[in-house]
């Protein structure tokens, strides 16, 4: 299958995909490694230096990392290099560190010394999308390392590139064989294949609802445990008693980074009437400033959309949009003088309902709806009126009205005066629609471990 550079449209590699047998034969050497206690036998100090060689390779190797991922998927060069890639040192560091943390609960009493045994469930298939392929693949990674598993990284078929170089950055760390594993192909082809596997003991998968659907379907003939993080419609609400700089300078984050596509953007604005005029005419001044080009470009802030399908996908929202009468402020069209490769203009769309196609689809690209609304009460009611609870943004000075969001707001993550953050400590995950489980220390541990009670007698002393 082609591999394209989506800056032109060029293809650029060529995947092979594995079929069922090579699938197979991936699993089967994930789950011997996994009995033979390749990893799971090593101590908790030769884990530790095996994850901390890995981070250090991969430190080194930031700048090619972030290059490799830039070509195939299109996200801005700095980007990558300053915020995503980063994210995999700090992930293999961060499952490194939690290593020496692990415990578990024990109860004495005159007849029975009681403790609970965590053990690591076994060969565990982690898929990762095009959007972030290497910085969720090593979230994913680096927990079910740490807690023993072997694994089975799947990436899109559209972006394998990083991911296949930091395989090699895996063989030069000297994990040994089998522990660490490479398909690559379709979800209905190879991601198929491994849902399916009877050795495949849980499945970590980011991506789309629909996809995810079949998987945990999948899942379920053969009791495999799922953690399922999917799609979101984020409302961002723009309070009247907001710093409206503040809430402009958010806003733009929340829906405009890595180009539009990130499954938490906040993608539904939803402010105040009382200060709609002066938010909306900031929010449409600063999109209108956007750099958009090259991803290569140091000047860049939007590069291209990652595939032709999607950019399809993405522009049939400005067609539905002018089909329902809603103002496009900004946007709307491919951007002047970038004739090849997938580039969309970064795009606002008042709305008066949230009933639009646009205001209920994910269109996971640089696309954001504006909805005025009378109160911040009516602004809670519009933001739980969706099918996904990802995550939730609002701007205010009020810390009654922070509070009683934090309460209400049906999503995973409430985030106060603040955009896109995520610790490791904390879970990850949705409400409805968004997503089943949840990531992060706790999360993984739930996931990648099984529980083992054990009572030992204790003699009685004559």
């Amino acid at each position: 299958m082609p591999v394209v550079d989506p800056s032109n449209g060029f293809q650029i590699a060529m995947l092979c995909e594995a079929d069922e047998h090579e699938t197979g034969l991936a699993v089967e050497a994930a789950h011997r490694a996994f009995v033979e206690r390749r990893w799971s036998g090593k101590s908790v100090l030769q884990k530790q230096q095996a994850l901390r060689r890995l981070a250090e390779l991969v430190q080194g190797h930031i700048d090619e990392l972030a290059w490799l991922e830039c070509l195939n998927t299109g996200i801005p060069l700095g980007y990558l290099r300053n915020i995503q890639i980063p994210r995999v040192v700090r992930n293999l560091n961060f499952y490194a560190d939690s290593l020496s943390q692990h415990s578990a609960p024990s109860v004495v009493d005159p007849n029975f010394l009681r403790y609970v045994a965590r053990e690591p469930i076994g060969a565990v298939a982690l898929i990762s999308p095009w959007n972030a392929p290497l910085a969720l693949a090593s979230t994913k990674l680096a927990a079910a390392l740490a807690f023993g598993n072997t694994c089975l990284i799947k990436t899109a078929e559209q972006t394998p590139l990083a991911i296949a170089r930091f395989m090699e950055l895996t063989v030069e760390a000297d994990f040994p064989p089998g522990v660490v594993n490479l398909v690559n192909g379709r979800g209905s082809v190879t991601g198929n294949h491994l849902v399916k596997h009877p050795l495949v003991r849980a499945i970590s998968f980011t991506g789309g609802t629909e996809t995810g659907r079949h998987i945990a379907a999948a899942a379920a003939h053969g009791l495999t445990r799922v953690d399922l993080e999917l799609g979101g419609k984020s409302a961002n609400i723009i309070s009247a008693s907001a710093n409206i700089e503040d809430a402009v300078k958010g806003a733009i984050a929340s829906i405009f980074t890595n180009n539009g596509q990130q499954c938490f953007a906040g993608s539904r604005i939803l402010v105040e009437r009382e200060i709609a005029p002066r938010f909306i005419e900031a929010f449409i001044e600063r999109a209108k400033q956007i750099r958009v080009g090259s991803p290569f470009s140091p000047d860049t802030e939007i590069g291209p959309l990652a595939n032709l399908n999607h950019l399809q996908r993405v522009t049939s929202f400005f067609g539905s949009a002018r089909s329902e009468g809603l103002e496009i402020l900004t946007g709307g069209g491919r951007p002047p003088g970038l004739d090849a490769g997938y580039y969309v203009e970064p795009t606002v769309v008042l709305t008066t309902s949230n009933a639009s196609r646009l205001s209920r689809e994910e269109v996971f690209g640089p696309l954001a709806t504006v909805q005025v609304v009378e109160s911040f009460d009516q602004a809670l009611l519009v933001a739980n009126d969706s099918d996904y609870g990802l995550a939730a943004y609002l701007w205010t000075n009020d810390l009654s009205q922070s509070l009683r969001a934090a309460e209400r707001l049906q999503a995973g993550m409430v985030l106060v005066n603040a955009s896109m953050t995520v610790d490791l400590r904390l879970p990850f995950g949705g409400y409805k629609n968004s997503g089943l489980g949840r990531e992060g220390y706790e999360g993984f541990r739930n996931l990648f471990t099984q529980e083992k009670t054990v009572s030992i007698a204790v003699p009685a002393v004559s």
